[in-house]
């Protein structure tokens, strides 16, 4: 697998493991909690392995931009949570800033 498949991995396993947060219920639930710390292993684990090779500010920033956008996402279809305009136009800030750094910015390694 490839840094940018490193990185999607990460991604993936940090957005699952903090939407099992909620059901986790502080920790009182045990398999949502499992569910917790290993996907926070596995996303830690392929965001150091992305880092080999992707400029850290670069994998943070997608990370965590993506991360935040599909979090809201599983919050509005899960959880039933309401998003209202602002909140729907930062989220697409986020997205946009990923898109800039990805498309224009000779800062990543592609």
């Amino acid at each position: 697998m490839n840094a940018w498949g490193y990185l999607a991995l990460a991604i993936i396993a940090e957005v699952i493991a903090t939407s099992a947060l909620k059901a986790a219920n502080g920790f009182s639930q045990l398999v949502p909690s499992i569910v917790v710390i290993v996907g926070y292993g596995t996303a830690f684990y392929g965001l150091s392995l992305a880092l080999r090779s992707v400029p850290l500010g670069i994998a943070y920033a997608i990370w965590s931009g993506v991360g935040t956008a599909l979090i809201a996402l599983i919050g509005v279809v899960l959880y039933k949570q309401k998003l209202d305009l602002a909140a729907m136009f930062g989220i697409g800030l986020i997205v946009a800033g990923v898109l800039v750094l990805n498309l224009f910015s000779k800062s990543s390694a592609h």
